[in-house]
């Protein structure tokens, strides 16, 4: 009797802690699932605020656009009323399927562009050595005179055009053959030569002359006509003169 009384008695006693270690796993659990439904509560509660904000977001931002749409809109409708005599409904749409149609030709003509914009962008280079060297070309021209002496032939030409009237301009134009022929025959050689010794004996002579060493009297002439150059000299004279009164036109008496 007493053995089976202590075996009842031992037998709670051992299944008391087993209970207890079950009570403590499913609060742990409990604890780890309460846990859980926390962080996912504090999750829906951060993403709930970041809504509200973005949505405060969009409702400021649709509060001060709204103005600005109201204002552009206005002057939409203002612009439009101004060109409703000029643009129609019509033209619009006709030109929109105009560019519809004709989009490849202006891809072609974007491309033209942008072809054109590379070889400025490749030239660019070579026309700024070319603008470099005229610069320096027209720099040295300065130097020497040019723009000068054009200047002046300019005061030149304004002269010839004061002082010829458009006759004479055409009696030119008449003439313009004798004269370069009389031209380029008194720009020969020996032409030159003759006018620059001519030039030169009658400074000599007028030199002569002012200092009293050339003889002006009779006699004076009279020795100076038995020198032989002064004869050759009167002779070229004479003749060159009679030549010239046998070319020229002779007059009815």
């Amino acid at each position: 009797m007493s053995t089976v009384v202590m075996d009842s008695a031992v037998a709670p006693m051992t299944g008391r802690p087993d209970q207890l270690a079950q009570i403590d796993q499913k609060l742990d659990l409990l604890t780890q699932s309460m846990q859980v439904m926390a962080q996912q509560v504090n999750y829906l509660m951060i993403e709930a605020e970041d809504n509200r904000r973005r949505q405060r977001m969009w409702e400021d931002l649709f509060a001060d656009m709204q103005p600005i749409v109201k204002e552009a809109y206005n002057l939409a409708e203002e612009q439009m009323e101004e060109m409703q005599d000029f643009v129609q409904l019509d033209d619009v749409l006709a030109l929109a399927k105009r560019l519809a149609r004709n989009t490849r030709t202006l891809n072609e003509m974007l491309d033209m562009l942008e072809s054109g914009r590379d070889f400025i962008q490749d030239a660019a280079p070579l026309t700024r050595d070319m603008v470099d060297e005229a610069t320096a070309q027209l720099e040295a021209f300065e130097r020497k005179g040019y723009f000068g002496f054009a200047r002046q032939g300019m005061y030149v030409m304004d002269q010839i055009v004061t002082s010829f009237s458009e006759e004479d301009v055409r009696q030119l134009g008449d003439n313009v053959v004798l004269i370069l022929n009389t031209v380029k025959q008194l720009t020969q050689p020996e032409m030159m030569e003759m006018v620059a010794n001519l030039t030169q004996g009658f400074h000599e002579a007028e030199q002569q002359a002012e200092t009293g060493k050339l003889d002006t009297g009779m006699f004076g002439l009279l020795k100076t006509m038995r020198d032989p150059e002064v004869r050759r000299g009167l002779a070229i004279t004479l003749e060159t003169l009679r030549r010239v009164s046998a070319q020229a036109p002779r007059r009815a008496v």
